[in-house]
């Protein structure tokens, strides 16, 4: 069913009717917060709800208040995202396009005469169990990486307007992460609602942190490996940055391949991240070893010949001046690893998206001369794309270009954006990270000189 189409399903029921809100979640274990989709906020999982209704990782009473809203027609305030999207452009939003993926559609009777108080199994789930992690991205914050925790614990949040990645700011929004050595009642649910969930689920990714720091991603993949026969259907997929010691790759390697030799899971799908290259690319992403990284993606694509790797790039302020040298290196291991087995096309997928938190990291912040270098990336992607795509598939995709093309758009755009303030803000956040890690910005990101010292 096409989008136009499922809107018009959407619409019979109400203006403000999403399947998604039934059928997808993405949950944060380590702070004990939900949401459906990733447009309205995470909110607070009661713990007393928790007690009777381990579901209630999904099912809290915030979200059947906002089907209940949904099935009167009404648009929940939180979703407005999307409502903007409709109201000012003839676009349609992602309130169309999740409710059109299988893993929605088909459930729309069921959702459509359900009663707003009923508890519903999700078909896609993320879930992160928590934020052990051996990165501190520029990026990041305490929720996703425990590296960051150590830090802000030692020397405070950093000195920009809003004191990035405070402590005291975290807390006072009950967001403080569990550490890894306390006990977790959210964890205790999602096993305790894990065999009922389990049989139901379209799609699985498992978040973090870093997941293959996590007893319990492990724990996840070995059940899955000893029950094939109950859902030989899911489409499972793992984030990594694929840093990690070599024994916890290896480990992940030798189940994943048991999953896939023996058609235990529809499809294994990593999503990986990095979003620009060499020493750029380990100043961003603290914790980087550049080449170990393509030394592990080489590792993963060989060993497991049906596996998709899919590069999240967060692009960002630092990405601009060797983007074009990722999309080189991208290009590459398409070709060298195309084949005819995997589930997706291409052996590696390069997701590109904008960064838009922390403000002072946006690529909004740049000269207008640097702005232009992100269209020399999109070119080359096409370039690449035109010649080999159609014919060999392992070139970039039109999905893979137009990401890229969107992020000029995105750079240039936003009258009301404060770039002198945000600048200020991103030089103090460079001194101060050089002084607490021991880097050297102006050597890394000569190219950001003359910006960096104005305002200074």
């Amino acid at each position: 069913m096409n989008p136009a189409e499922v809107k018009k399903k959407l619409d019979k029921v109400g203006c403000g009717f999403c399947l998604a809100k039934w059928t997808q979640v993405t949950m944060h274990l380590g702070t004990g917060m939900t949401h459906s989709c990733h447009h309205p906020s995470p909110h607070k999982i009661p713990l007393a709800e928790l007690k009777r209704n381990p579901s209630a990782l999904h099912n809290t009473r915030h979200k059947k208040a906002r089907r209940k809203e949904m099935l009167e027609g009404k648009r929940p305030d939180e979703c407005n995202y999307c409502w903007n999207v409709e109201d000012n452009s003839n676009s349609f939003s992602d309130r169309v396009f999740k409710s059109t993926e299988p893993w929605s559609i088909n459930d729309f009777q069921k959702i459509k005469d359900s009663d707003w108080r009923e508890d519903f199994n999700p078909r896609y789930v993320e879930v992160s169990f928590g934020n052990a992690c051996n990165f501190a991205c520029a990026y990041c914050g305490p929720q996703y990486s425990s590296k960051w925790v150590e830090e802000i614990t030692k020397h405070g949040g950093y000195p920009t307007e809003y004191n990035f990645n405070s402590i005291d700011d975290i807390k006072a929004r009950d967001q403080m992460p569990y550490k890894q050595s306390e006990h977790n009642p959210y964890v205790d649910a999602f096993w305790e609602w894990w065999p009922s969930l389990y049989p139901d689920l379209h799609t699985f990714r498992m978040t973090g942190g870093e997941p293959l720091m996590s007893k319990d991603v492990f724990k996840v993949l070995e059940y899955i490996r000893d029950n094939p026969t109950i859902n030989p259907n899911l489409s499972l997929s793992i984030n990594t940055n694929l840093g990690v010691p070599d024994k916890l790759v290896d480990r992940f390697i030798e189940i994943a391949k048991d999953l896939c030799d023996n058609n235990k899971v529809r499809e294994l799908i990593v999503f990986t991240s990095v979003e620009a290259t060499g020493a750029q690319a380990e100043y961003s992403r603290f914790g980087l070893k550049y080449e170990k990284f393509w030394s592990n993606v080489d590792k993963v694509l060989t060993k497991l010949p049906k596996v998709t790797i899919n590069i999240m790039a967060t692009y960002n302020a630092l990405s601009v001046f060797s983007y074009s040298d990722l999309i080189d290196r991208v290009f590459e291991y398409k070709k060298k690893y195309a084949n005819g087995e995997r589930y997706w096309v291409s052996a590696l997928q390069l997701d590109t998206s904008y960064l838009r938190w922390p403000t002072h990291l946006s690529v909004k912040i740049l000269e207008p001369k640097h702005k232009e270098l992100i269209l020399d990336s999109a070119k080359k992607a096409l370039y690449y794309g035109i010649k080999e795509f159609t014919s060999d598939n392992y070139g970039f995709s039109n999905v893979e270009i137009q990401k890229i093309k969107r992020l000029y758009d995105y750079a240039k755009g936003g009258t009301s954006f404060d770039v002198l303030k945000y600048r200020k803000d991103f030089v103090k956040f460079v001194d101060e990270y050089d002084k607490r890690r021991g880097t050297k910005f102006l050597e890394t990101f000569p190219q950001l000189e003359e910006m960096y010292v104005e305002n200074k």
